[in-house]
Order: C-alpha cells, then structure tokens, then sequence
C-alpha cells in the first residue's frame, strides 16, 4: 500500500464535527452502524471527519476515500459541494456520493456500492 500523505485541517472545525456527530440524520446513524469497526472490508472509518477547511461525512484514511450522504440540505449548496469536493480531490482524496434516500430504501445496495469502489482502490493501489 502507498505511504500515507498527511491532510491538514483547520482545527476550529473540531467542535463543529463534534457536534455533527452527535446530531446525524438517520441514513448516517445507518450507514454509520455499518461502516464502523471496519465491518466493510477491514476498512477503518471515521465520520464527521474534518479535512483542511471541510468536514466529510465518512472518511477511510487508508484508502483516502471520503464517503458522502446527500440530503435535501444539499439542494441549496451543489455550487458550495462542487467547490469542496474538488478541493478536497486536489489533496488527493476520492469520493462516493450517495442519497439519504438510497441508504434509508436500499442499505444493501449502497454498502454493494462501497464495497465495490473498494475492490478497485485496492486493486488500483496494489
């Protein structure tokens, strides 16, 4: 596996991510009860991650994939979203999309998803 690169972040988003993980919306708290003690691939996650001046939903360090729960918040901020994820490409961090919908009416095909986009990191990085 390659080193690592380290990812900077403003360290005043701390108590914001905090607070976001304590107020999640139901498709996080599910895909969260999924994703945490590395129960998709031996995969360790995050969530509310903050990094550089962004905080992410769920975050896999080891493979630098960032994984994002679109809600209808999301609607007023595509312009906001589309400039964070290509900042946040920049650094060298992927991203899987998924609606609130889909992980609420279809849990099994969005961890399908993620573990798919997985197996072709892992293979891409071998």
């Amino acid at each position: 596996m390659p080193k690592q690169k380290l990812i900077p972040y403003n360290k005043k988003l701390k108590q914001r991510a905090r607070h976001l993980r304590n107020s999640s919306t139901l498709a996080e708290v599910l895909l969260w009860n999924q994703l945490k003690r590395r129960q998709v691939r031996d995969c360790q996650f995050l969530r509310q991650k903050p990094l550089d001046n962004y905080i992410v939903d769920f975050f896999c360090k080891e493979l630098m994939l960032a994984i994002e729960i679109d809600g209808v918040s999301h609607n007023e901020k595509i312009e906001y979203d589309e400039r964070r994820q290509k900042r946040l490409e920049s650094l060298g961090i992927r991203f899987l999309r998924f609606q609130d919908t889909d992980v609420l009416r279809n849990l099994e095909g969005v961890l399908s998803g993620i573990e798919m986009c997985i197996e072709e990191l892992e293979r891409r990085d071998d």
